[in-house]
């Protein structure tokens, strides 16, 4: 990894042992008078708080057991997590199991979810075209993001693609220059691309090339994940 691969992050989030107190004001504003007690809790409170973007019909709670040894953090459900009521279960979430495989995680020791909890789509006859977040529309979900990574307890979260980056970090993110171990907060992190990047590759070769390198980030975030037991 690149000396400077980690620096847009190091300079907001220098202190990995935080208080929780001392996260941004937009994560403090609490939607809910009282504090959840539970990550069930905080799920059962998330979907019935409605969705805070367009298009969203159900929150798609995150998937996994607590302290779980990796967190996975994507952008927002897509078309057929929305319809299952499950993240990552569409074609990014298949070519996320395929990598996971390579990489040797399983996946159901793993935790799974999205910065953003409800699918941002527009309406075009039967299709249902994805929305790419605002940045003011991450910010509204990272109270919930940060409180249920804080009942998880995972010993490492790795953000998938930038909007994930961006919300686990409060800040910009370039995956070029990032693309790497990372610090979120009170959170030990591992930055790199979403999956979904992998199936706008058109040509075949730059494909598996892209995946290929994907799958070797998972296995340094498994490896630093490892560590830190």
């Amino acid at each position: 990894m690149r000396k400077d691969a980690t620096k847009p992050i190091e300079r907001l989030h220098s202190s990995r042992a935080r208080p929780a107190a001392s996260l941004t004001a937009d994560l403090l504003e609490a939607p809910t008078k009282r504090a959840p007690r539970s990550l069930a809790e905080l799920n059962r409170t998330m979907a019935a708080a409605g969705p805070m973007v367009e298009g969203g019909t159900r929150a798609v709670l995150g998937e996994g057991p607590i302290g779980a040894t990796l967190a996975f953090v994507g952008e927002q459900p897509g078309d057929q997590e929305d319809l299952q009521g499950r993240p990552f279960v569409g074609p990014a979430g298949q070519l996320l199991d395929r990598a996971m495989a390579q990489a040797g995680i399983d996946r159901s020791h793993a935790y799974v979810t999205n910065a953003v909890k409800h699918f941002k789509f527009q309406q075009r006859g039967k299709r249902r075209i994805h929305q790419k977040p605002t940045m003011g529309e991450v910010k509204r979900y990272r109270w919930w993001l940060f409180n249920e990574l804080t009942f998880v307890q995972p010993h490492l979260v790795v953000a998938l693609g930038a909007t994930a980056a961006y919300a686990l970090s409060g800040a910009p993110v370039v995956i070029g220059r990032s693309r790497g171990p990372a610090e979120f907060e009170t959170f030990k992190g591992f930055i790199t691309i979403h999956p979904s990047s992998l199936l706008r590759l058109r040509d075949r070769a730059e494909r598996e090339t892209a995946f290929n390198q994907f799958v070797r980030d998972l296995k340094s975030a498994q490896r630093l994940a490892g560590r830190e037991n």
